[in-house]
């Protein structure tokens, strides 16, 4: 059976707790009413921000809203219906089959013929497979609904690019710990009385609930149910609640949101914030196996020769890991990222890397010169299979200065090392021996 809200339902928008029912909980008591009511979000509702102009204009399209848990997708949703008089139904994609999907339809398409728009709402919407998706299209098509979807995953690799294309996907922020104190404050004036608290454990409940605004509403509602004598502490408040832990999927957006994060922190020669998303990744319950690959490959593409132990850091505290397991091998791991972080930087090897790919690739299967090839035959030696080559420990500096490029290719300077850790010396290198070779090939 799907999880239906349609607000055609009896007493289903006002949330009325009938006699004897339980009272409703505080983050439904205190749900916006309109969406100057809404707290955060600015940059979707804001007079020039897109849903302003929209509404202004008289103009909706259909929408996705992608952002964390608690910062209003359902609320504004229902309002944006409320604003511009559209029949609201929420579904979870979570708990909807086709057959409910089709019930849906034919209830917007009735309600079209009736004259009244439908504003579909459907909470986690990436969890529709590709067929249920591109069964939207054709009522979005003909405006039998106008299509609100909210995600928490990024709806470039989740969505449909047929969906996406028909809708506008709006960002939408946790909240800050100004709109929470916002939320608390307006929570307060709910309940009519202040919370049991002193101000740095007022900040400590804003931090617990990380951006949530029903996890804090939810939290606020526990902390106003206590008897007490005088206004808790951080300390004693921690002791009674529990932190909410911090948002983090191992296999979905804010992994790589992390890892970038974290390997931007160390090209940038900051081992502070290295060291930090280091740690909320570990907090969130990574594998320091999969960090330590990564802070190889860091020492790999960011460092490499201009610090040649770099590699050989990761490597080391990759290991000490794996003889010592957690949590004392993760000090081995944080100390590479520092190591890194400080290490001088070079991406010169990369570039020359891509750029020999690109190369190889236009070239094609161009052979070598001849005078570097072996000629173990009679019939190779005629063909000319090595001759002219020039054994470099026989030249004057150890260098020939011959071509080993194939014949035709105009010399590419791949390889362009920068001035700083010893790269610096083997730029000297680079610039020794290419000034030699212009005179062994007869040049100025």
């Amino acid at each position: 059976m799907a999880d239906l809200f349609d607000s055609g339902d009896a007493g289903a928008q006002s949330g009325e707790a009938g006699a004897g029912a339980a009272p409703r909980p505080l983050a439904d008591r205190l749900r916006p009413r309109t969406l100057a009511e809404v707290i955060g979000q600015a940059q979707v509702l804001g007079p020039e921000a897109p849903l302003g102009v929209m509404l202004s204009s008289g103009s909706l399209s259909s929408l996705i809203f992608w952002g964390p848990p608690g910062v209003g997708k359902t609320t504004i949703a229902r309002l944006l219906a409320q604003e511009t008089d559209l029949h609201f139904v929420q579904i979870s994609a979570i708990f909807t089959g086709v057959p409910d999907l089709k019930r849906v339809f034919e209830g917007a398409r009735i309600r079209r013929q009736n004259g009244q728009g439908t504003l579909l709402f459907v909470d986690e919407i990436h969890r529709f497979n590709k067929a249920q998706q591109d069964g939207f299209l054709p009522h979005m098509e003909d405006g039998t609904i106008l299509l609100v979807g909210a995600t928490t995953e990024n709806p470039s690799f989740e969505l449909n690019a047929a969906l996406l294309s028909r809708s506008q996907v709006l960002v939408l922020e946790r909240l800050s710990l100004t709109d929470l104190e916002r939320l608390t404050q307006r929570a307060e004036q709910a309940l009519e009385r202040a919370l049991p608290l002193l101000p740095e454990a007022r900040d400590a409940l804003h931090q617990m609930a990380d951006g949530d605004g029903r996890a804090l509403l939810n939290l606020i509602e526990q902390v106003s149910a206590w008897t007490v004598k005088q206004p808790l502490s951080r300390e004693a408040l921690a002791t009674r609640l529990m932190r909410r832990a911090a948002k983090y999927d191992k296999s979905g957006d804010e992994h790589y949101n992390l890892i970038s994060a974290l390997h931007k922190s160390v090209r940038g020669s900051d081992p502070d914030a290295a060291l930090y998303w280091f740690a909320r990744m570990l907090e969130g319950g990574e594998d320091p196996r999969y960090l330590a690959r990564r802070l190889t490959r860091m020492a790999v593409e960011d460092i490499a020769l201009a610090d040649p132990q770099a590699q050989a850091v990761c490597l080391q505290a990759w290991e000490t890991y794996e003889r010592l397991g957690s949590p004392e091998g993760e000090l081995a791991l944080a100390q590479a990222v520092i190591y890194l972080a400080l290490a001088p930087k070079t991406n010169a090897g990369y570039m020359a890397y891509k750029a020999a790919r690109r190369l190889a690739k236009e070239t094609g299967s161009m052979p070598p010169p001849k005078h570097i090839l072996n000629a173990p035959t009679k019939l190779m030696e005629e063909q000319g299979y090595g001759t002219g080559y020039n054994y470099d420990h026989d030249a004057e500096d150890g260098f020939s200065g011959q071509n080993y490029f194939p014949d035709g290719i105009k010399r590419p300077v791949l390889y362009q090392p920068v001035e700083r850790g010893f790269e610096r010396d083997l730029r000297k290198r680079v610039e020794f021996f290419a000034k030699k070779r212009i005179q062994r090939q007869g040049g100025d």
